[in-house]
């Protein structure tokens, strides 16, 4: 028995592992820091255990087949509970581009597969090498594959959006229950249906990935220009008889003179630190790497402090002349990484 687990393990557990470490390694800016990525597996390994006592539950109050729930019913509620995890990036601003949606989406679901497969090898380690080759090749990286695609067309549906209309998840959501019904349904023996899938992930995160780094190019490139032209503004002697300037003095209206004072040196380190960001997604781009420096990190400190003292009335007010997409907060996280 331990032998056939030592043969097993690696063909049940390892593939869809160096799927996603090669994931990892194309994203050329270095989008997803490690730290990401292992507490996101972790994360993925946990749904598994919900999704084990879920579909228990679920299973014994409706009283379905077993093959009818598996293909009509677990796939909802696994789908359902991994894209949490997803949305919950998306929340906090830590999906900022196609390619992190994919690879965040597929360590979830690689976190579920290990994790899944784990379990199989402990009640049924015994299984045939074929079953092994069909859930380590076929079932993990399918897991990994439709949460990708959550991932993927929930950011095209939102990426212009600061707040996201919960409803712009339902989409993805559906597809990805779909592909895994459909995965459940085997429609063709299951050693074909793991080799279309090898076939057809593949080129598709492939392309998703050019088509991001493209866009990812021009954003830089407009974007930094747009942060650097502010930052020479507010530094300017001038910077008074700016429309920033003359805003910021209509406000002292409202807020008290040092608040207004805040204010300022919020707008200033707040586009210090965007183009800082990148700055050093620019490095990556070329295939260098610039370490963030405890001066960067004390300025996310003083950035902290500021926000606190002008308060959300004072960050709301400044708003229009802050660059607060989702792809501008999450570029702050590139930092923190």
């Amino acid at each position: 028995m331990n032998m056939d687990l030592l043969l097993r393990a690696p063909v049940g557990l390892m593939p869809v592992l160096i799927f996603l470490v090669t994931l990892v390694y194309l994203d050329s800016y270095k989008l997803v820091g490690l730290k990401t990525v292992l507490w996101v597996i972790a994360a993925g390994a946990g749904v598994t255990v919900l999704s084990y006592f879920g579909n228990g539950f679920v299973f014994q109050l409706l009283d379905f087949e077993f093959t009818t729930f598996s293909r009509y019913v677990a796939p909802v509620i696994e789908e359902g509970l991994k894209a949490l995890i997803i949305i919950f990036l998306f929340r906090t601003h830590r999906i900022g581009f196609l390619v992190d949606s994919a690879i965040m989406g597929f360590a979830v679901g690689a976190g579920f597969a290990v994790a899944e497969n784990m379990h199989y090898l402990y009640t049924a380690g015994h299984a045939n090498i074929g079953v092994w080759i069909v859930r380590g090749f076929g079932t993990a990286v399918m897991h990994g594959g439709v949460t990708a695609i959550f991932g993927i067309i929930s950011q095209v549906l939102t990426e212009r959006n600061m707040k996201i209309n919960p409803m712009l998840y339902f989409p993805g959501l559906v597809a990805a229950m779909t592909l895994h019904s459909l995965f459940n349904h085997f429609p063709v023996s299951p050693i074909f249906q793991t080799l279309i899938i090898l076939a057809i992930l593949p080129p598709i995160l492939l392309f998703v990935f050019r088509r991001s780094a493209e866009h990812m190019h021009n954003w830089l490139e407009v974007d930094f220009d747009e942060d650097a032209e502010l930052l020479q503004q507010i530094q300017s002697g001038g910077f008074a008889d700016t429309k920033i300037g003359r805003f910021l003095q209509d406000l002292r209206q409202a807020f008290e003179g040092p608040v207004v004072v805040d204010m300022l040196c919020y707008l200033r380190l707040y586009t210090e630190l965007a183009l800082r960001a990148k700055g050093v997604l620019m490095m990556r781009e070329n295939g260098l790497d610039a370490p963030v420096g405890e001066r960067t990190k004390a300025k996310f400190e003083e950035l902290a402090y500021l926000e606190k003292s002008i308060g959300k009335t004072g960050v709301l007010a400044m708003k229009p002349f802050l660059h607060m997409t989702r792809k501008d907060l999450w570029q702050l996280y590139v930092l923190e990484d």
